[in-house]
């Protein structure tokens, strides 16, 4: 079935996903370029108010629409964002760029060798030049995680999913779902307020995990997932536990002090990254920018 937007007409050729939020399908761009689409094709259920649809939304949709200008080769292109009012809920249709791996199953096909350090440098510096945009343009990830990061037959490293967490998590509210905890800064796991810094806690947990090849914080519960960091980068100081945060500072949370090697079979330039985008207070967690001049990127 041929399906034409404002800027182009394509075809839907077959569904690769689906998830709480909605489906999403393999398309091609009928005449022009021919290109390979992916077609995400959201129904956000609104609030049970008679307000209609949750102001918040129409900021998103409003934030992806922007996006559209967007042309950054480590974000994935998004082509045509359009949502349609259906009472209290919201059809979202987002027409973007098709990466048809993304880092999870990358990652899934590393032999037990593990990746070259000349991979593991150019994957992390693609996701940082990413971040680096979106934070200089203003936007949050949120949801950073293996999952949301795309590497094409080429290498390409791509960030996709940008702008739509707040919207999933609206969502997985409403639907019983797992939500991933892993990549998940410890002031959003304290319920307190963040910022960009967020997604360079995320970064630095992708980071470990192209050394590793699992995962470096597993937890199942919130609390948990705080135990599992702390075990790794120790219990900060009641000092600096985040003021607003409605979680109480405890000594049962791990062990006390910081350990300046995070991963002991990584070299000082590897672990000083890492420990600098896991610092458990945001002001002192390094900037994306900054992350690209660390001297982890000037080996080769």
């Amino acid at each position: 079935m041929e399906v034409c937007t404002k800027s182009l007409c394509y075809e839907l050729l077959t569904e690769v996903g689906e998830g709480s939020y909605g489906k999403v399908y393999k398309a091609r761009e009928v005449g022009g370029k021919q290109r390979l689409l992916a077609v995400k094709k959201f129904n956000i259920r609104g609030d049970t108010t008679e307000n209609g649809i949750p102001a918040f939304m129409i900021r998103e949709v409003a934030l992806l629409r922007k996006m559209n200008y967007f042309s950054h080769p480590n974000i994935v292109r998004l082509f045509e964002a359009s949502a349609v009012p259906d009472g209290r809920n919201l059809n979202l249709t987002l027409v973007l760029e098709f990466i048809d791996q993304d880092l999870s199953t990358y990652l899934s096909k590393v032999p037990a060798s593990g990746l070259s350090s000349d991979c593991i440098q150019n994957v992390m510096q693609q996701l940082l030049r990413g971040l680096d945009y979106l934070h200089t343009n203003m936007v949050l990830h949120r949801d950073l995680k293996p999952e949301n990061i795309l590497v094409s037959s080429h290498g390409e490293v791509k960030i996709a999913d940008f702008g739509l967490a707040r919207i999933y998590t609206y969502n997985i509210a409403l639907t019983p779902g797992v939500v991933t905890l892993w990549y998940r800064a410890p002031e959003v796991l304290l319920n307190s307020v963040y910022m960009s810094s967020v997604d360079m806690w995320s970064a630095g947990c992708i980071f470990a995990e192209l050394f590793l090849l699992r995962p470096l914080f597993k937890g199942y519960t919130e609390v948990q997932q705080l135990q599992k960091i702390f075990e790794v980068i120790g219990l900060p100081s009641e000092e600096d536990w985040p003021k607003d945060s409605p979680i109480s500072y405890s000594v049962s949370y791990g062990p006390k002090g910081s350990s300046t090697k995070l991963l002991h079979n990584l070299g000082p330039e590897e672990n000083s990254l890492l420990s600098l985008c896991l610092a458990f207070r945001p002001s002192r967690r390094i900037s994306a920018a900054k992350a690209l001049a660390h001297p982890f990127f000037m080996k080769h």
